[in-house]
């Protein structure tokens, strides 16, 4: 039997140009969380990174010099690893700098920028996505640590949102990835040292649904996959689902009152157990939307029964 759960709204963002497109959340520890404000409104060219304090209910923010996709603490207390418009660089929050060391992302096709990626060991993975959401022609790319190089895996996505690493037992890798108007999550073969990505196979398809899937995650046990729902129109309630891997049945919904555009999930520990982080948007709403659906655009919280297997956090990248 599937479980519904009801999210609360943390009442934040307090500023219509953050509650545009929040994304991105990551556990930073107790009741801490980072999210990337992807896009400050319609017409903005800039973001930001945020970290969010659940007891002390604050929210610290750090314009970007452009539009980040993703964003993942480093060793270096302060920094930040981010994917930027075209970009990969470091940005310190204490001083602001900037530090760009991958330029030139997707340089043969026009009007694509990151979109989301993960931190493994010490590689990136992540994707872009066409601003106009409708061409295949966005990248999903590796950068290999070992050798700071760059490589294209992919060069027909649309919108790569979503992924997440799963190591077998014989220490093979997988990836989950998702390109969102496929409106599916598919698995390959990954091989870090080789530069390269097996065929897809399909986890779960979504054809039929009203919503597509948006960011993704993987429970600390590896059995279960929490994925964002983003509902492009006026619905009384978004949906962030917890499927069992393996069988692709679903075990939870947690509903984000007020707001259906879901975009992406995080694990966080705070008061003993974990909690689950839900970004949701603004994007697309005209204001009657928006009088409709009127928590569009904040973070909302929800409880969980997923164990805390006392792993890290989150991947700290090496900087």
């Amino acid at each position: 039997m599937t479980e519904t759960r009801q999210a609360r709204s943390l009442r934040i963002p307090d500023s219509d140009a953050l509650r545009f497109l929040p994304e991105g959340p990551i556990a930073m520890g107790e009741g801490q969380f980072s999210w990337v404000g992807i896009q400050h409104g319609s017409d903005s060219t800039v973001g930001s990174i945020n970290i969010y304090d659940v007891g002390a209910k604050k929210n610290q923010s750090f314009q970007l010099p452009g539009r980040p996709g993703f964003a993942f603490e480093c060793q270096t207390a302060g920094a930040f690893v981010v994917g930027c418009e075209r970009t990969l660089g470091i940005f310190q929050t204490y001083t602001g700098q900037w530090q760009p060391f991958c330029e030139g992302i997707d340089a043969d096709v026009t009007n694509t920028i990151i979109n989301d990626g993960l931190v493994y060991e010490d590689n990136l993975i992540f994707g872009t996505k066409d601003l106009e959401f409708a061409t295949k022609k966005a990248g999903l790319y590796l950068y290999r640590g070992s050798d700071e190089k760059l490589i294209r895996l992919r060069d027909d996505q649309i919108c790569s949102n979503g992924k997440a690493i799963l190591k077998g037992e014989d220490g093979k890798l997988s990836l989950l990835d998702i390109d969102s108007p496929t409106r599916k999550i598919v698995r390959y073969d990954l091989d870090i040292a080789a530069g390269t990505l097996g065929d897809p196979t399909t986890v779960i398809d979504f054809e039929g649904d009203p919503a597509v899937p948006d960011g993704m995650i993987v429970t600390p046990d590896g059995t279960g996959i929490i994925v964002a729902m983003f509902h492009p129109g006026v619905a009384p309630f978004g949906q962030t689902r917890l499927y069992d891997l393996n069988s692709g049945e679903l075990r939870c919904t947690w509903q984000t009152p007020g707001s259906p555009q879901n975009t992406c999930p995080a694990l966080m520990p705070f008061e003993g157990q974990l909690k689950l982080v839900i970004t949701t948007a603004v994007e697309n709403f005209s204001p009657a939307d928006c009088d409709a659906c009127p928590n569009a655009g904040y973070i909302f919280i929800g409880d969980t029964d997923i164990k805390d297997l006392g792993q890290e956090v989150s991947p700290l990248f090496p900087r």
